[in-house]
Protein backbone atom coordinates (compact mmCIF):
# COMPACT_ATOMS: atom_id res chain seq x y z
CA UNK A 1 0.00 0.00 0.00
CA UNK A 2 1.36 3.41 -1.02
CA UNK A 3 1.97 6.23 1.79
CA UNK A 4 -0.80 9.55 1.94
CA UNK A 5 -0.01 12.21 -0.45
CA UNK A 6 1.58 15.59 1.60
CA UNK A 7 -2.05 16.71 -0.43
CA UNK A 8 -4.41 14.35 0.89
CA UNK A 9 -5.75 15.72 4.14
CA UNK A 10 -4.14 17.99 7.16
CA UNK A 11 -0.60 16.27 7.88
CA UNK A 12 -0.09 15.86 11.46
CA UNK A 13 3.41 14.37 12.93
CA UNK A 14 3.70 10.26 13.08
CA UNK A 15 5.31 10.70 16.41
CA UNK A 16 4.99 14.02 18.46
CA UNK A 17 8.00 13.32 20.53
CA UNK A 18 10.07 13.28 17.29
CA UNK A 19 9.67 15.24 14.88
CA UNK A 20 11.20 15.16 11.62
CA UNK A 21 12.70 18.14 9.86
CA UNK A 22 9.83 18.63 7.43
CA UNK A 23 7.45 18.73 10.16
CA UNK A 24 9.49 20.69 12.31
CA UNK A 25 9.19 23.49 9.33
CA UNK A 26 5.24 22.66 8.87
CA UNK A 27 3.84 22.56 12.19
CA UNK A 28 2.64 25.61 13.82
CA UNK A 29 3.60 26.54 16.93
CA UNK A 30 0.64 28.23 19.18
CA UNK A 31 1.84 30.51 21.79
CA UNK A 32 -0.83 31.50 24.40
CA UNK A 33 -1.80 31.75 28.05
CA UNK A 34 -3.37 28.18 28.86
CA UNK A 35 -6.23 29.79 30.94
CA UNK A 36 -8.11 33.33 29.51
CA UNK A 37 -10.85 35.19 31.21
CA UNK A 38 -14.44 35.12 29.08
CA UNK A 39 -15.11 38.10 27.44
CA UNK A 40 -11.44 39.36 27.77
CA UNK A 41 -9.36 39.61 24.98
CA UNK A 42 -6.29 37.37 24.75
CA UNK A 43 -3.28 37.39 22.63
CA UNK A 44 -2.05 34.35 20.41
CA UNK A 45 1.22 34.60 18.21
CA UNK A 46 1.90 31.44 15.61
CA UNK A 47 5.16 30.75 13.76
CA UNK A 48 4.57 28.40 11.07
CA UNK A 49 7.46 25.59 12.37
CA UNK A 50 9.91 25.32 15.44
CA UNK A 51 13.13 25.61 12.63
CA UNK A 52 12.06 28.61 10.32
CA UNK A 53 9.97 27.84 7.00
CA UNK A 54 11.05 29.59 3.87
CA UNK A 55 9.31 31.96 2.13
CA UNK A 56 10.65 32.04 -1.13
CA UNK A 57 8.39 32.55 -4.81
CA UNK A 58 8.94 28.59 -5.27
CA UNK A 59 7.97 27.32 -1.96
CA UNK A 60 6.16 29.78 0.83
CA UNK A 61 3.69 29.35 3.68
CA UNK A 62 0.74 30.85 1.78
CA UNK A 63 -1.96 31.16 4.94
CA UNK A 64 -2.91 30.76 8.00
CA UNK A 65 -6.19 29.66 9.78
CA UNK A 66 -7.35 30.20 13.52
CA UNK A 67 -10.74 28.57 14.87
CA UNK A 68 -11.75 28.34 18.48
CA UNK A 69 -13.99 25.10 18.81
CA UNK A 70 -16.53 24.64 16.36
CA UNK A 71 -15.74 28.53 15.50
CA UNK A 72 -14.03 30.21 12.68
CA UNK A 73 -11.92 33.47 13.62
CA UNK A 74 -9.50 34.49 10.94
CA UNK A 75 -7.71 33.95 8.14
CA UNK A 76 -3.97 35.08 7.24
CA UNK A 77 -2.91 35.63 4.19
CA UNK A 78 1.26 35.63 3.70
CA UNK A 79 3.13 36.66 0.27
CA UNK A 80 6.50 35.15 -0.24
CA UNK A 81 9.55 37.23 0.00
CA UNK A 82 7.80 39.97 1.65
CA UNK A 83 6.21 38.74 4.88
CA UNK A 84 7.07 35.55 7.45
CA UNK A 85 5.37 33.38 8.41
CA UNK A 86 4.88 35.00 12.07
CA UNK A 87 1.38 36.22 13.25
CA UNK A 88 0.00 37.64 16.24
CA UNK A 89 -4.00 37.67 17.02
CA UNK A 90 -6.27 38.65 19.46
CA UNK A 91 -9.21 36.97 20.42
CA UNK A 92 -12.07 37.08 22.81
CA UNK A 93 -13.64 33.88 23.78
CA UNK A 94 -17.06 33.79 25.57
CA UNK A 95 -17.72 32.27 28.61
CA UNK A 96 -20.35 29.39 27.48
CA UNK A 97 -17.97 26.58 27.43
CA UNK A 98 -15.28 26.24 29.83
CA UNK A 99 -13.09 24.82 27.83
CA UNK A 100 -12.31 24.84 24.19
CA UNK A 101 -9.44 24.28 21.59
CA UNK A 102 -7.48 26.33 20.00
CA UNK A 103 -6.84 25.12 16.36
CA UNK A 104 -4.10 26.48 13.40
CA UNK A 105 -3.83 25.20 10.04
CA UNK A 106 -1.19 26.37 7.53
CA UNK A 107 -0.99 26.24 3.68
CA UNK A 108 2.14 25.48 2.16
CA UNK A 109 2.32 25.66 -1.57
CA UNK A 110 4.79 22.42 -1.79
CA UNK A 111 4.08 20.52 1.08
CA UNK A 112 0.50 21.02 1.86
CA UNK A 113 -1.64 21.54 5.03
CA UNK A 114 -0.14 21.35 8.75
CA UNK A 115 -2.48 21.54 11.79
CA UNK A 116 -1.63 22.43 15.52
CA UNK A 117 -4.02 22.41 18.48
CA UNK A 118 -4.11 23.66 22.22
CA UNK A 119 -6.24 23.40 24.68
CA UNK A 120 -7.34 26.39 26.62
CA UNK A 121 -9.49 26.69 29.85
CA UNK A 122 -12.22 29.92 30.08
CA UNK A 123 -12.99 30.63 33.32
CA UNK A 124 -15.75 33.62 34.26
Amino acid sequence: MSEKGLFCGINQPANPDELTEMEQKHIPVIDCPDNVKAGEPFKVSINVGSIPHVMEEGHHIQWLEVSFGQNFNERIELTPVFTRPEVTVTLVKGGKHAEGTLRVVERCNVHGLWEATRDITVSE
